[in-house]
């Protein structure tokens, strides 16, 4: 759930701050991108942190080298938040984003039905999580993709 709210707040402040004209913030795609990109350097973090023994017992049993995959995923949110900042790129990042967000929900799952704590408070329920990761999900999208097709529909016009 600190994600979500890390996500909801940070692109409020984005998008006041782009308002009032403090920053080159003036649009909501660059405060989501920013947005997001705050969420996955902030998620990013505990794969590295007191976290990370947590997060590594949230990998099922049946992946080998948890705790690689725990860096790999770390490292990975990383560049796809650096990647989300670069608007060339951003189209990239936000697919390999979505990828990985597919990619470790089994792990969510497992963390939920295993009872799994991170820093000793229960992990949330499989279908909760699953909204929430639906949320991610299609923030990722929007933010690499909504210029493209707002493209699209302008020139089809």
């Amino acid at each position: 759930m600190l994600p979500l709210i890390v996500l909801v707040l940070s692109f409020g402040v984005f998008l006041l701050v782009g308002r009032l004209g403090i920053t080159r913030l003036r649009d909501w795609l660059t405060s989501l991108r920013w947005a997001l990109a705050v969420m996955f350097l902030f998620t990013a973090f505990a794969h590295f942190g007191p976290q990370r023994a947590d997060l590594v017992r949230m990998v099922p049993d049946a992946f080998p080298a948890p705790g690689l995959l725990v860096t790999l995923t770390g490292f990975a949110e990383i560049a796809g938040a650096i990647g989300l900042l670069v608007p060339r790129i951003a189209p990239i990042a936000a697919t390999a984003l979505a990828v990985l967000l597919v990619a470790v929900f089994p792990a969510n799952v497992y963390a939920a039905a295993e009872g799994v704590e991170i820093s000793g408070r229960a992990v949330m329920g499989a279908v909760p999580r699953g909204i929430v990761q639906v949320i991610f999900l299609a923030a990722v999208l929007i933010a690499g993709f909504a210029p493209r097709w707002r493209h699209r529909v302008h020139a089809t016009r």
